[in-house]
């Protein structure tokens, strides 16, 4: 594939959220380049008269029942520690915006 420009890790840490400095972009985009070379390679395999598979071991989902435990916490209990709640639940920062 070749390396990866500076543009391209900038985005890629975008997409993260991780701020790099100048530095860690030079470092990350020869490793990343390396990372997107090796899985490459797999472009290269004949998959032509191979049957798609899912999974390999014939096992299939086992559900159990959604039974509460005796030593489960109650929702009052689990939001307890925080004051970040909002309609009952833990209120967090949002992980994906439209920026991404």
């Amino acid at each position: 594939m070749g390396k990866l420009t500076i543009d391209e890790v900038k985005h890629i840490s975008k997409l993260s959220n991780l701020d790099l400095t100048d530095k860690e972009l030079i470092k990350f985009q020869g490793q990343l380049s390396k990372i997107v070379d090796y899985i490459s390679q797999l472009s290269e395999v004949d998959t032509a008269n191979i049957e798609p598979t899912s999974q390999t071991t014939g096992l299939e989902n086992i559900y159990r029942p959604d039974e509460v435990k005796p030593n489960s916490f109650s929702q009052e209990e689990a939001l307890s520690g925080t004051e970040q709640i909002k309609n009952g639940y833990f209120e967090v920062d949002a992980v994906l915006n439209k920026e991404s």
